[in-house]
């Protein structure tokens, strides 16, 4: 069991003789590849017509000789080899394992701005599509046709719920707590200082408390969504999803918008409420109101109105980081780095979008007189 080789009329043949199983002979590899490198040559000769039984250890050694050949633009001929092996030669030398390199394109200004619209429309018609697919999603809900596991529900609800209670009240007390501290300054400049019970309870159930929660659960939970549902786009869980023919918005998308559609009013109520908490810390403690009659003026200006501003802000906040975070999640691409890259513009496109609806949703209740 040898390696062979004649190097003649600037060709070198080499001959296979009997079995090469868990073959390595170093000795005549490195004879053929200083015979390569110091004759010019046209042609590699592999005449396998005595071969016997082989492995693939005489497939890694015919094709390293094969790559070198080539690099050097001799012509290899294995004709005589078996089919199965010639084969496995040619299909090994067609893969390039050279990762591309990324080309750097330069495009002229109006070009740029061609591609940059191109891409924008690209990714709003993409956004449209997801939104559509989950709209078809509870429509199915509703008729009871949703393929949804209640276990799948029942989990987002308890990361979304009371979970979630301890972050929303202490940063909800220290903002009622902030607001009363802001408008305390000015108040007491006219010794209306009791006026901040009616400015905390205004702002917190009207907007702020909506908007707290809104950033907390995008940080916290429309990230986890993003996490989750990415990590099974690496792991190709969702390709089986989609192999097996269950829509994806059905099994993944929809029971984490419901969960997270539920439970934001109920946490903007508890927001609500330790944010007023909060102010009357500031107000009692520091400003020395009476308490009977800081929750007077507090009672007083709870109107429903407001609160149901509030409430139907925090409706509009559970869609708005739901939709975000699925999205970028099934979006997500196929390695470690995308994950990531998927989290971060769940959470800052569910801010951003919040923002944004807050000032549709404030406008147009300004136009209605609410």
């Amino acid at each position: 069991m040898n390696l062979d080789y004649v190097v003649e009329n600037k060709q070198i043949q080499i001959t296979l003789v009997g079995d090469y199983r868990n073959f390595d002979n170093t000795s005549a590899k490195s004879g053929i590849f200083a015979a390569m490198e110091k004759t010019p040559l046209k042609e590699i000769v592999f005449n396998g017509s005595r071969l016997g039984k082989w492995d693939s250890t005489l497939v890694v050694i015919l094709f390293e000789i094969s790559k070198i050949a080539v690099s050097k633009g001799i012509e290899v001929n294995a004709d005589s080899l078996p089919d199965n092996l010639k084969r496995l030669i040619v299909l090994a030398l067609k893969v390039n394992r050279r990762p591309s390199l990324p080309q750097n394109q330069k495009f002229s200004f109006l070009e740029a701005v061609g591609n940059r619209s191109l891409e924008i429309y690209a990714g709003i018609l993409k956004g449209w599509m997801f939104m559509h697919q989950t709209l078809k999603s509870v429509g199915r809900f509703f008729t009871s046709q949703a393929i949804m596991r209640k276990v799948d529900f029942m989990f987002a609800m308890e990361e979304c719920s009371y979970k979630a209670i301890g972050i929303v009240s202490l940063v909800s007390f220290m903002v009622g707590l902030i607001l009363a501290f802001v408008g305390a300054i000015q108040l007491k400049t006219f010794g209306a200082q009791i006026y901040v019970a009616s400015l905390v309870a205004i702002g917190m159930i009207r907007i702020m408390g909506a908007i707290m929660v809104g950033i907390i659960m995008a940080g916290r939970t429309g990230a986890s969504y993003a996490a989750t549902i990415g990590t099974m786009q690496v792991n190709e869980e969702i390709d089986a999803l989609k192999t097996m023919g269950i829509p994806v918005t059905d099994f993944l998308v929809l029971p984490r918008i419901l969960a997270l559609v539920i439970t934001m009013p109920f946490l903007t109520i508890l927001a609500d409420f330790m944010g007023i908490l909060g102010g009357a810390a500031v107000g009692v403690f520091m400003l020395d109101i009476a308490p009977p009659e800081y929750w007077k003026y507090s009672l007083n200006a709870l109107k429903m109105g407001n609160f149901l501003v509030g409430l139907f802000h925090g409706f509009v906040f559970g869609i708005i980081i739901a939709l975000c975070g699925c999205y970028y999640g099934v979006n997500c691409g196929r390695n470690a780095d995308s994950v990531g890259f998927a989290t971060t513009r769940a959470v800052v496109s569910s801010i951003v979008w919040m923002i944004v609806m807050t000032g549709f949703i404030t406008w147009g209740f300004e136009v209605m007189g609410i």
